[in-house]
């Protein structure tokens, strides 16, 4: 299945005062649908300019969740933007690839409420 989003992608939501920053580090198909594998970060931004800044040195963030994996209907929760894209690291990779060897949990919570915001 095609999305429009791929891994590697940087992706930013607004908040009340800001934004905030999540990365797609991959997609999975499952029985019971998609599953959309994602980062956080503890940086928010003022701005999309700041945004762009920040994805230009991506290892300069601060990661607050390494990998949660989520419902279709979780992640088309919150309306993200693509906002810049880097090809995804052998860690992250890991990640996902350790995931789909063994399926963990899938959460069917918004990425606000795992990252604490509203």
């Amino acid at each position: 299945m095609e999305h429009r989003f791929k891994p590697g992608d940087f992706l930013f939501f607004q908040l009340e005062a800001g934004f905030a920053l999540i990365r797609l580090l991959a997609v999975s198909e499952t029985s019971d649908g998609t599953v959309w594998h994602v980062n956080t970060y503890h940086d928010l931004f003022p701005d999309t300019d700041s945004i762009e800044n920040a994805v230009s040195n991506p290892d300069e963030l601060s990661i607050a969740i390494r990998h949660i994996a989520l419902t279709d209907r979780a992640f088309e929760s919150t309306q993200v933007a693509n906002i810049g894209f880097t090809e995804p690291t052998d860690a992250e990779r890991a990640l996902t690839e350790q995931w789909n060897a063994k399926p963990g949990e899938i959460s069917d919570r918004s990425i606000r409420l795992h990252m604490g915001l509203r």
